[in-house]
């Protein structure tokens, strides 16, 4: 009752952030008509709610983008432009919009970031790009009329390519501070770090709804969580603690550990098919960290579930083997599926939000309990070994009363 409790919760916690998710994790929500201009195209981009329109002339190899991005901070930046070489922010050339520090106009202004940009060892200085860049712009949307926190921005350009090169990756960020006329490093959320992408304009097609991606993302998250991070977890905890309940049946903790790993098995490799789906659908956005864990989890959990079926019998010999793989990969897994729940939250932008408020609390009271309850079976067992032990004496000190006897 108390575990169907803490998920209720986690539920109800988990839909009253569904809005926070479209908002924070979620791509926004693309259009071709832009306050500079209409274009041909736009996409969605995959993190922080961006967007890309652009129209793509292929008679003179002419690319005409706008980019729409918010700021997070009055002070702040956003910053779209282009790496020739791979999706990447060290070699971008890319135009950063923030706040004239004098007048407070908004400026457009072009920066290379060369491979020690990370090292942050020097200021970040303004310069010509060495790529044919026709013209460029920087415009605040309605009804933002200076830079704040959640402001709009629309940063236009246009860019002469090299001839039959259509597909470009391209890189923007966002950053809380410029000093003087130098942005500063961005912040390193995971979906701050997986700020790129790779696009061919030729052949993209427009998207026609952004938001199926912002459901997919919430049903891909909130089963995972609900699986790998708690029902796996719960499942462990009862086989290792109902066990020892003679009072409970001497099935009722196989029966309840199986039923509780199945439904969490069968929920996560659902979460699973959902997170390959939506990475089939977002070419070149690429989560290393978070795809490795849940290959790892998923093929942890498989492993566990085809293990049930060559379980050897008690008497066999090799049974002792079979727990200990059982035992050892089970509790990897859910190692392992907690890990990666966690990084998903980063992945989504919900690294302060009340969804892992919630998931915290729910973890730490299932950590909690299973706390007490390995504190109450280490008692138990000193308490059984020390009456075994006085047993013990009490038989040798018979026996040795009764050899004396003897004699």
């Amino acid at each position: 009752m108390r575990g169907m409790r803490i998920l209720l919760g986690v539920l109800l916690l988990l839909r009253l952030s569904c809005s926070e998710v479209s908002a924070a994790g979620a791509p926004g929500r693309c259009t071709t008509s832009t306050p500079v201009k209409a274009y041909a195209k736009c996409i969605a981009l995959p993190t922080q709610g961006a967007t890309l329109a652009w129209t793509y002339d292929a008679r003179n190899a002419t690319l005409d983008a706008a980019f729409t991005g918010s700021f997070i901070s009055p002070s702040g930046w956003v910053a779209w432009g282009v790496n020739q070489d791979a999706p990447a922010m060290a070699g971008a050339r890319v135009i950063a919009a923030f706040s004239d520090p004098s007048t407070g106009a908004l400026l457009a202004l072009p920066f290379v970031l060369s491979p020690d940009v990370k090292l942050q060892a020097k200021p970040l200085v303004s310069r010509p790009l060495d790529i044919q860049l026709l013209a460029s712009s920087a415009t605040l949307i309605s009804p933002a009329r200076t830079v704040r926190d959640g402001a709009s921005v629309t940063i236009a350009a246009t860019i002469r390519l090299s001839p039959n090169r259509t597909s470009l990756h391209f890189v923007w960020n966002r950053g809380l501070y410029v000093q003087g006329y130098s942005p500063t490093i961005h912040p390193t959320d995971a979906s701050d770090l997986a700020s790129h992408a790779t696009v061919d304009i030729l052949t993209t097609a427009t998207e026609s709804s952004p938001i199926a991606s912002a459901k997919l993302q919430w049903a891909h998250g909130s089963l995972n969580a609900l699986s790998w991070g708690l029902l796996l977890p719960i499942g462990a905890a009862l086989a290792r603690y109902l066990r020892p309940c003679a009072s409970a049946g001497p099935a009722a903790w196989f029966y309840a550990h199986a039923a509780t790993q199945a439904a969490g098995y069968l929920l996560g490799a659902s979460g699973f098919a959902l997170g390959i789906a939506m990475g089939a659908a977002s070419p070149g956005v690429t989560y290393k960290l978070h795809r490795g864990l849940g290959i790892a989890a998923a093929t942890a959990g498989s492993l566990q579930t085809l293990a049930v079926f060559f379980r050897p019998k008690t008497t066999n010999r090799y049974r002792k083997y079979w727990k200990s793989y059982h035992h050892l990969l089970g509790y990897g897994c859910v190692v392992i599926g907690v890990v990666n729940v966690f990084q998903g939250f980063e992945v989504m932008g919900l690294g302060a939000s009340y969804w892992k408020l919630g998931y915290c609390m729910a973890l730490a009271t299932l950590i909690g309990g299973c706390v007490a309850l390995e504190v109450n079976a280490w008692v138990v067992f000193c308490r059984r070994q020390q009456e075994e032990k006085l047993m013990r004496r009490e038989v040798e000190d018979v026996v040795v009363k009764d050899r004396a006897a003897a004699f």
